[in-house]
């Protein structure tokens, strides 16, 4: 058609459907929002939108309200005699800067013995703090085996019932604290990243509670591994019933204070004056980090004094009896603990969704922490690739 006798392009028109387009949508998803109830929804995207941060993120604990883990009497590291004197391999910085790493420890024989921080792209210093996600299932578990200690609790077997009155009904009397722990209760808790999810609403929303009361038993508890953040969630309420604490204020009375911590780690609430979010979002530093792996390289102790039993310890890291969702025996989870091996040294870790870790390798009696904005992809093992990364070059550096 020649060009003269082109039709004009109705730009008005087309710019008013588009309008109507995108005002239908923003009606429509507040009427969900109101009728739902999800009313989270509004957190995730005014924090997304307005404040150009894609949550949840490692940076944002300012996005929510927290409690205080206080750091009541602080030791430093003591340094190894090699610290400062070796580096990272060309190959491992190109792949730890693949995946946005902010930073990277190695603790050996009780000893800070190397540690970097990507200061230029990430402004991460030794001084910094970030989400600890789901690493924070790990220090909750910890924080259980202190309490059967202390008797505050009567066993790992005891019914989650004794605690949370909504779990004694309905199928749910039947789940204990191990259930909880190996991540086999059998609820029916979504743990997907979809915006309309249980784990989304339990990161932006407000009642922890509520949102753990509606949860329903869809298996027998104690035989499926199937991974759920509500399980940790109920270990915070049983936490908080049995000692007459908050977990920040039970965390720093037996754990953050006995190990020396230096900083102050935050807990992120649902609500101001609320309850831990226990499945996730410890702020703290990366060398306050590896104090927890080298708790339980130490067997449970620290500098000489018993936090945990060595009992809790062993079992922790020991593969619950289950079978996985694809029906194989469980060899990868203990109580709370991701558990695996490389090249014949047996490896323990704790893990969260942006790749934080905090890595023990036993044979070498080293614990490796990184943290940063992304982590590998996961192999069929479950066990996501870049962990087997950081085992690899703090055994390089240190066999040199």
């Amino acid at each position: 058609m020649p060009f003269y006798r082109m039709r004009k392009i109705p730009w008005k028109k087309i710019f008013k459907v588009f309008g109507w387009t995108i005002l239908s949508i923003i009606v429509s998803v507040n009427l969900y929002i109101i009728i739902s109830g999800k009313f989270h929804l509004y957190r995730a995207m005014a924090n997304t939108l307005f404040k150009a941060r894609l949550l949840p993120g490692i940076h944002n604990y300012e996005s929510f309200e927290n409690r205080v883990v206080k750091a009541t009497d602080p030791v430093e590291w003591n340094t190894h005699h090699q610290y400062a004197k070796n580096d990272l391999r060309p190959k491992d910085i190109e792949r730890f800067e693949s995946i946005d790493t902010e930073s990277y420890l190695i603790i050996k024989h009780d000893s800070l013995y190397f540690e970097n921080y990507w200061e230029e792209h990430a402004n991460h210093t030794k001084d910094s703090t970030t989400n600890s996600f789901s690493v924070a299932k790990s220090i909750v578990s910890i924080l259980i085996g202190i309490a059967i200690d202390e008797g505050k609790i009567k066993s790992i077997d005891q019914p989650v019932g004794d605690f949370v009155k909504s779990y004694n009904s309905d199928g749910k009397e039947d789940i204990t604290i191990r259930h909880l722990l190996t991540m086999s209760s059998g609820l029916n808790w979504d743990e997907s990243a979809s915006p309309f999810s249980d784990n989304t609403e339990a990161y932006y929303g407000w009642d922890l509670e509520k949102l753990m009361d509606k949860q329903d038993v869809v298996e027998t508890p104690g035989k499926v591994f199937r991974y759920m953040s509500g399980n940790t969630q109920l270990l915070g309420f049983v936490i908080e019933k049995a000692t007459g604490k908050t977990v920040s204020d039970y965390a720093s009375e037996k754990l953050w204070g006995p190990l020396g911590c230096t900083s102050d780690a935050l807990w992120n609430l649902d609500e101001r004056n609320g309850h831990e979010k226990t499945f996730c979002c410890v702020y703290a530093t990366t060398r306050d980090f590896a104090r927890i792996g080298q708790l339980f390289l130490n067997k449970g102790k620290w500098a000489g004094e018993r936090i945990v039993s060595e009992k809790w310890v062993r079992e922790s890291i020991t593969p619950a009896n289950l079978k996985t969702e694809e029906g194989d025996k469980n060899t990868k989870y203990g109580l709370s603990w991701w558990i695996t091996s490389y090249e014949g040294h047996d490896v323990f870790y704790a893990r969260g969704i942006r790749g934080q870790y905090i890595i023990c390798v036993p044979n070498h009696d080293i614990v490796i922490v990184r943290t940063g904005y992304y982590r590998g992809d996961k192999l069929d093992s479950d066990h996501p690739e870049d962990v087997y990364w950081y085992i690899e070059a703090a055994i390089a550096m240190i066999e040199k």
